[in-house]
C-alpha cells in the first residue's frame, strides 16, 4: 500500500513538473526561484562552473522565450535530472541570516 501511494506521488510529482513548462526550456526548479537577497548571497557561493551553467540555461530560457519555441523534447530537463543545485547554499544563507537577527535581538 506505502509503495503504491509513493509511485502515484511521484507520478503526480513528475506531471506537475512537466506542467509547470520551464522543463521544456531547459530550465531547473532553482533556475526559477525568485532572486532576493537571499538567493543572490547563496548564487555568490556556487562554485563558477555551476553559476556558469546557470546562467547558460537562463539565457537560452529567454532567448526561446522570446521566439516563442521550446526545445526538443530529447533536450528538456528530466524530471529524474533535476538537481536542486542551490538550495543547499540557500539553506545556509537563511541559517545565517536568522543566527544574526537572532543575535541583533539579544
Amino acid at each position: 500500500e506505502a509503495s503504491r501511494t509513493r509511485r502515484l506521488l511521484v507520478g503526480f510529482r513528475k506531471w506537475y513538473y512537466n506542467m509547470c513548462g520551464f522543463n521544456k526550456l531547459g530550465l531547473m526548479h532553482d533556475d526559477t526561484i525568485n532572486e532576493n537577497s537571499d538567493v543572490k548571497e547563496a548564487l555568490r557561493r556556487l562554485p563558477e562552473t555551476v553559476y556558469n551553467d546557470r546562467v547558460f540555461r537562463i539565457k537560452r530560457a529567454l532567448d526561446l522565450s522570446m521566439k516563442h519555441q521550446i526545445l526538443p523534447k530529447d533536450k528538456w530537463t528530466k524530471y529524474e535530472e533535476d538537481v536542486h543545485y542551490l538550495t543547499p547554499y540557500l539553506e545556509e544563507v537563511i541559517r545565517e541570516r536568522k543566527e544574526r537577527e537572532e543575535w541583533a535581538k539579544k
